[in-house]
C-alpha cells in the first residue's frame, strides 16, 4: 500500500456501491451502476474528512432529488471493517464521511515504513512519457522564459516519475532553419569586421546583436587568423556555425545543470533533415491527401484537419518550414521511439500552434490528446519594488546564469514553481534572498533544518526514536498534532493530483502548508520535557514531517538543509 487515501477511497467506493446494490434489490432505487465514486476532502472540517457528490451524479438515473437518493444510500451503508465512524448527508445531497483517528495513525506508520519512497504511487503504470522543455534556440544565452519553463518542466517530469510513469526528459536543439542561417550570417559579419574594419562590413538587419557573437568571431580569428577569407560566404558561415554552435550548446547544458536540470536526451533538429524524416512525414501527409500545393509550395490542408487555415510545410524554394520539422519531430517521438504521451512546455505566445500540432498528428494514427502542451506565462522580475531588466553584474538583460548568481538555484526553482503555469509570475529578487519567514523557500528549508536540529539535540542526550510499532501513537490527540498528521497523509494524493493536472506547483504550495502545520505544532506542543511515551510519539511525528519535507524538496531539486 502506497497511500492511506487510496485505502480510504477504496473503502468508500466499496460501501457506496454495495449500498446502491441493496437499494436496488429493495426497490427504493432503480438498478444503478454508479461508475467511479469521486471522493474529495471538504474545505470545511465540519463536513467530515471525505465527501462524495455521487447522489448528484446519478440524479437522472435515480429519478429523484439527489438528497433523497443520498438518504436512501445512508440507510444501507455497511461500515464494518472500514475507517469510517459515521456518515451524514449535507446540502443538496453530499454524503460526508467522518473517520476514526486510526487512519491518521496508520498514515504515520506508513511514512515511517516507506521513508524516502513515501509518496511513490503507481498512477502511471509505466506509461512512456516524453517531457520536452526549454529547447531554447542555441544562438544565445537562456532568458527568463527558459528559466521558468525549465523549473516547471523539470518538476513536472520528476512528479510524473514519482507517480509511476516512465519519463524521458528531452531538450530539442533547434540547430537547423532560419535561426541558424541568421547565426551564421551574424558570425560571418563580425569575423569580417575584425579583419576589414567595422565600417567596411555591414551587419545583417536581422542579425544577432549579442556580445557572444563578437566573442565567438574573435576567438575563431585568434585561433585561425584570416583562413576563411579564401572561402565562399556559404562555406565561411558553415565553418563558423560548426565552431560556435557546439560551444553555445555546451554553455546551455552547463547553465541548466547548474539549475539542477539533467536531460536524458538532447535531440538535434538537424538529424530530422539529414535522416530524411522531414521529407518522409510530408510525403506521407501528401499521399493521404492532407496537403495542397499552392504557388509552388506544399501546404498542410487546414480545412481537412479542421483548422482555420492552411500551413506551409515546404516553401516554393524546396526548403522545409519549422512546422514540417515539428511534425516530423513528434512523429519521431510517437512512432519511431514509441512514446505513449509527449508533453511539451511552451511559452504562452505559442498557443496558436497547439491545435495545429494536435491536428497534424491525427493522419499518422496518433490521437491529439496524446500530445499534451503546457503553456506557461511570462515572468516579471522586480528589484527594490521596480521592474528589473538588467543584470546587476553585467548591466545587460538578465540571463539564467545572472539569476542563479543573484538568488541561487533553490530560490529560483521554488519561486518559478509557486504559481500555476498559466499564471503570470512576479519574481521578487529581494525577497528571494531574504532570510525570513516572508521568503517561502527559506520558510520551508528552515522547517526542515529546525527538525534536524531538534533530532540532533535529542540524540546528544541519548534520546532516539523507537521503532514506530513500539510507540503509542494514540497519545497524539492535540489539534495541532492531528492537523499535522492529516497534512502529511495528503502527500501521495498531492502527487496524484499534480500528475493528473500536469501542475507541479501544487507541491510547492503543499510543502509550504506542511511547514506551516509543523511550525504551529512546534509552538503548541513540547517534544522534550513531556512524559516519555508522549515524547516518543511526538519524536516520530517530527521525523515524519522531516521525511515528507525532504522528499518534496528533493523531488523539485531543492536542497533540504540540516543546518541554517
Amino acid at each position: 500500500m502506497n497511500s492511506i487515501f487510496e485505502k480510504i477511497q477504496e473503502q468508500i467506493d466499496r460501501v457506496i456501491k454495495q449500498a446502491f446494490k441493496v437499494c436496488g434489490e429493495k426497490g427504493v432505487l432503480p438498478d444503478i451502476e454508479p461508475g467511479e465514486i469521486v471522493v474529495e476532502v471538504p474545505k470545511e472540517r465540519d463536513f467530515g474528512d471525505f465527501s462524495t457528490n455521487i447522489a448528484m451524479q446519478v440524479s437522472k438515473q435515480a429519478r429523484m432529488a439527489p438528497r433523497k437518493t443520498a438518504e436512501f444510500l445512508l440507510q444501507e451503508l455497511n461500515l464494518e471493517g472500514t475507517y469510517i465512524e459515521k456518515v451524514d448527508v449535507a446540502g443538496p445531497g453530499f454524503i460526508n464521511f467522518f473517520l476514526q483517528k486510526d487512519w491518521l495513525y496508520d498514515s504515520v506508520r506508513l511514512i515511517q515504513e516507506k521513508q524516502e519512497n513515501y509518496g511513490q504511487i503507481d498512477l502511471g503504470k509505466g506509461i512512456k512519457v516524453n517531457v520536452e522543455f526549454v529547447s531554447a534556440n542555441p544562438t544565445g544565452p537562456l532568458h527568463m522564459g527558459n528559466a521558468r519553463g525549465g523549473a516547471l518542466g523539470d518538476c513536472l517530469a520528476n512528479v510524473l516519475k514519482k507517480a509511476g510513469y516512465d519519463v524521458t526528459k528531452e531538450f530539442y536543439i533547434n540547430d537547423a532553419g532560419n535561426q541558424i542561417e541568421r547565426f551564421g550570417a551574424s558570425l560571418e559579419a563580425r569575423y569580417l569586421q575584425i579583419i576589414l574594419g567595422a565600417d567596411k562590413v555591414s551587419f545583417p538587419e536581422d542579425g544577432y546583436q549579442g556580445n557572444d557573437i563578437v566573442e565567438h568571431a574573435q576567438n575563431f580569428y585568434n585561433e585561425n587568423g584570416e583562413s576563411l577569407m579564401e572561402k565562399t560566404p556559404e562555406e565561411r558561415q558553415q565553418i563558423l556555425v560548426e565552431y560556435a554552435l557546439p560551444k553555445n550548446i555546451q554553455k546551455i547544458r552547463n547553465a541548466l545543470e547548474s539549475y539542477g536540470i539533467v536531460y536524458d536526451v538532447w535531440f538535434s533538429e538537424k538529424t530530422l533533415h539529414e535522416s530524411g524524416e522531414v521529407k518522409k512525414a510530408v510525403d506521407f501527409l501528401t499521399e493521404k491527401g492532407f496537403t495542397v500545393t499552392k504557388e509552388g509550395a506544399i501546404w498542410l490542408n487546414g480545412e481537412k484537419l479542421g483548422l482555420e487555415k492552411d500551413e506551409v510545410l515546404i516553401r516554393n524554394n524546396g526548403v522545409p518550414t519549422y512546422m514540417a520539422a515539428d511534425i516530423a519531430y513528434h512523429y519521431n517521438k510517437f512512432v519511431t521511439r514509441g512514446f505513449d504521451w509527449a508533453i511539451d512546455l511552451w511559452g504562452a505566445d505559442h498557443h496558436g500552434h497547439v491545435a495545429r500540432m494536435k491536428a497534424a498528428m491525427e493522419p499518422f494514427g496518433i490521437k491529439g490528446d496524446n500530445l499534451k502542451v503546457v503553456l506557461f506565462q511570462l515572468v516579471r522580475l522586480y528589484r527594490n519594488g521596480e521592474l528589473a531588466r538588467m543584470s546587476k553584474r553585467t548591466g545587460k538583460a538578465i540571463s539564467l546564469e545572472d539569476l542563479l548568481e543573484e538568488v541561487g538555484k533553490d530560490a529560483a526553482r521554488f519561486f518559478f514553481n509557486l504559481k500555476t503555469s498559466g499564471s503570470h509570475l512576479d519574481f521578487d529578487l529581494d525577497l528571494a534572498v531574504t532570510q525570513s519567514n516572508d521568503n517561502p523557500v527559506f520558510y520551508v528549508q528552515y522547517a526542515h533544518a529546525r527538525i534536524c536540529s531538534l533530532i540532533r539535540k535529542l540524540k546528544e542526550e541519548n534520546i532516539s526514536p523507537r521503532p514506530v510499532n513500539e510507540v503509542d501513537l494514540t497519545l497524539l490527540q492535540q489539534k495541532e498534532e492531528i492537523e499535522l498528521i492529516r497534512k502529511l497523509s495528503e502527500y501521495p494524493e498531492e502527487i496524484a493530483l499534480s500528475a493528473k493536472s500536469l501542475e507541479p506547483s501544487r507541491l510547492t504550495r503543499y510543502v509550504m502548508e506542511v511547514a506551516a502545520c509543523f511550525h504551529s505544532f512546534y509552538n503548541a506542543c513540547r517534544v522534550k520535557g513531556e512524559n516519555e511515551e508522549l515524547m516518543m510519539a511526538r519524536v516520530i511525528l517530527v521525523d515524519c514531517t522531516r521525511i515528507v519535507i525532504k522528499n518534496i524538496l528533493e523531488l523539485i531539486s531543492i536542497q533540504a538543509p540540516e543546518r541554517m
